[in-house]
């Protein structure tokens, strides 16, 4: 491999152990990610449980953020891909075989805290492996990646759900996880000469990086909440209002599909404004996008019309691919960066999890419409606290 320090750094010599695992694995996630709600509403959930449950993903992730960041520290990213591969392969079996919301809601559970351990080891491999110069293109083809397989899953789940039901699409997801951990075992470990010094001289605990970096947690760190809770809104609203309209599980992952593909398309210019421009320029869309998107969907009745709002969110979210991560990577320390990286997932995962919370919560007590206006604007008023602190880290960067 070209060293990473180099003028000759290429992304295509690090193609496969950068991004191989991220694909396989995305691409079960893409499937699952727009029947999930469908799932629990066929084994009884009503509209706010159902958002519970997509909202689980995101407490698995959750509570998981800052001990995966201290188990990445010290077994390595490769082993890391690796135990987070089967984790996930035995969540969505559980998921295809549940009977019960419950055991529902525990598989996505589950799921959510392998995935938390799959990220974190990613990005850390990502920040050893490509130049500071690179970093946001190399982050946002990450996030591409995860994009490409929302892009393919639910084209796969279409096709499965037809033949097989909801059910085929997570047995489709467990065995791209086994594929993933499978990759996983091939990528390269660079940072053993780190963990072994960490060894020798003793790890950083999780609460002394927090709290060396508490003031970037608590201003930043709480853009990336707005950035997670704005994300996050797409697999829990998005398909709830499909439903509602009366969509069919097929149309909505096809719906899914065809965002994805614009995701895909702007990714990498994306890539190239935050390097070249900032990471405001891009930041700052991501949640706009999303607000206005809530904001205009209960205008919507048809498969065209939610399609037009998906088309609307899936641009900002296109060109902020990889944000968090790149986020992450330019304030994270050489002396415990995955436990600060952990710290950092927090932040996102509060959002992940915090968005299809609101809704649910909303929901309950609420027509689905007035949840769409409530989010949206929500997530708009919290458009300026990206702006702000998204362009002083550029600013300190020059």
């Amino acid at each position: 491999m070209t060293s990473p320090a180099g003028a000759d750094f290429r992304l295509r010599d690090i193609w496969l152990a950068a991004y191989g695992p991220s694909v396989v694995s995305s691409v079960g996630h893409g499937a699952v990610m727009p029947v999930l709600a469908l799932r629990a509403r066929d084994l009884g959930a009503d509209v706010g449980t159902a958002a519970v449950v997509v909202a689980m993903l995101g407490i698995g992730m959750l509570v998981t953020s800052l001990p995966a960041g201290a188990l990445v520290a010290r077994i390595g990213e490769r082993r890391a891909l690796v135990g987070a591969g089967l984790l996930d392969a035995v969540a969505m079996t559980l998921a295809a075989t549940s009977s019960s919301v419950v055991a529902l809601a525990g598989a996505v559970l589950l799921s959510g805290m392998a995935w938390t351990v799959f990220l974190i080891a990613r990005q850390g491999f990502l920040i050893d492996a490509v130049p500071v110069r690179w970093r946001a293109r190399a982050m946002s083809l990450l996030g591409g990646s995860f994009r490409i397989g929302v892009l393919v899953g639910p084209l796969l789940g279409a096709a499965l759900i037809t033949q097989w039901g909801i059910p085929g699409v997570f047995w489709l997801a467990a065995a791209l996880a086994l594929a993933s951990a499978a990759l996983g075992g091939i990528v390269p470990d660079l940072g053993g000469e780190v963990r072994a010094r960490a060894r020798a001289e003793g790890h950083l605990s999780v609460l002394s990086v927090v709290r060396t970096h508490r003031r970037t947690l608590a201003t930043l760190g709480v853009a990336v909440v707005i950035l997670g809770a704005s994300r996050s809104l797409r697999a829990s609203l998005l398909p709830l209002w499909a439903d509602h309209v009366g969509l069919s599980a097929s149309v909505t992952s096809l719906i899914f599909a065809f965002a994805a593909a614009l995701d895909v398309a702007f990714m990498w210019p994306g890539g190239w404004l935050m390097d070249v421009r900032g990471r405001m320029v891009v930041a700052v869309p991501v949640v706009a996008s999303m607000g206005l998107g809530c904001l205009l969907l209960p205008l919507t009745s048809t498969a065209a019309g939610v399609t037009a709002v998906m088309a609307l969110i899936a641009v900002g979210n296109g060109l902020g691919s990889g944000i968090v991560m790149t986020l992450g990577a330019d304030t994270a320390p050489v002396a415990g960066r995955a436990q600060y990286l952990g710290a950092w997932r927090l932040c996102g995962d509060v959002g992940n999890s915090g968005g299809p919370l609101l809704v649910s919560a909303v929901a309950a007590v609420a027509p689905l419409a007035t949840a769409c206006v409530v989010v949206g604007g929500l997530v708009l008023a919290g458009t300026g606290w990206v702006g702000v602190w998204t362009r002083r880290l550029d600013l300190a960067g020059r």
